[in-house]
């Protein structure tokens, strides 16, 4: 991937333990405002996790600042290149959980086996690997793997049921998972060890990474990749979408045929929000 592009888009989250969120949040803040840094960071007392665009060389500092707390000293991050900042301001905020997943799992306590990028398509060419798209459905639209099973969610929450509902530990001996960054892996992954499964994968770095180590002709991935930000969807090269663009009511991805609908209202709502609410649908997109 080429990097001339002025500003930096990184993504990363760690689960540990975090006591000092009241302290470290403020100061957080005001680093990211004083070095004109933008995007959201979730904090919570099971690590950070966050998204944030700015000049290479401000987002160094404050991922340096980010990584000067001992606990996050190994904080990973994945990068990706932009025109313009693709957010357009500072969200530092403390939360009960970095993501929910509905149900009670600790990822601190054990998650499934990291695989790497070069490893991934070897795994999910095996056909007793049951390759699970752990994203929600808006999501799956812009893009999955080849052969992946797509839960059909509105939102992370719900992951859970259809797992309880669609997978047997003594039926399905390997399972693989995956999502835009890693983040939710972690804790589905956790989840079914949890109930049992013994051998359960995830992708590390989850697809950013993938794109970022794999070469698009050796590539599993069929589509793009949504993105919680202004680009709507990213390219095998990580580059903005030409093919995406967002339905400012349901956060949808909206194709150039999508956009020819009907009920498609430029500003107001696509035809998907059209269909969950016939008049006018006021149900905003789910969050992670």
């Amino acid at each position: 991937m080429d990097q001339p592009k002025p500003y930096e888009i990184v993504a990363f989250y760690k689960f540990t333990q975090f006591d000092r969120v009241e302290a470290f949040l403020p100061a957080l803040k005001q680093r990211m405002l004083d070095l004109d840094v933008l995007g959201t960071v979730l904090l919570a007392s099971e690590g950070i996790n966050g998204t944030i665009s700015g000049k290479p060389g401000a987002i160094a500092e404050v991922l340096s600042f980010i990584r000067a707390e001992p606990c996050f000293a190994d904080l990973e991050h994945k990068s990706s290149y932009a025109d313009t900042h693709v957010f357009n301001r500072v969200r530092v905020k403390h939360k009960p959980e970095l993501i929910s997943i509905g149900a009670e799992v600790d990822p601190i306590d054990g998650v499934g086996t990291y695989v790497e990028p070069q490893e991934w398509n070897e795994l999910i060419a095996d056909p007793d690997v049951v390759l699970i798209d752990t994203r929600n459905d808006y999501e799956v639209h812009a893009g999955t793997f080849e052969g992946a099973v797509d839960p059909r969610i509105k939102r992370f929450r719900d992951l859970p049921s259809y797992l309880d509902e669609t997978l047997d530990p003594a039926e399905h001996k390997k399972v693989a998972m995956f999502c835009t960054g890693g983040i939710r892996c972690e804790k589905s992954t956790a989840y079914l060890k949890a109930k049992g499964f013994d051998e359960v994968f995830h992708l590390k770095g989850g697809i950013l990474k993938y794109f970022e180590e794999i070469d698009p002709k050796e590539s599993k991935w069929n589509g793009e990749c949504y993105v919680f930000d202004e680009r709507v969807a990213v390219d095998h090269e990580l580059a903005p979408s030409d093919t995406f663009a967002s339905c400012p009511n349901c956060g949808h991805q909206l194709t150039t045929k999508s956009r020819c609908h009907p009920a498609y209202r430029p500003g107001r709502r696509c035809a998907f929000c059209a269909e969950q609410s016939p008049g006018n649908s006021q149900e905003k997109r789910p969050g992670l």
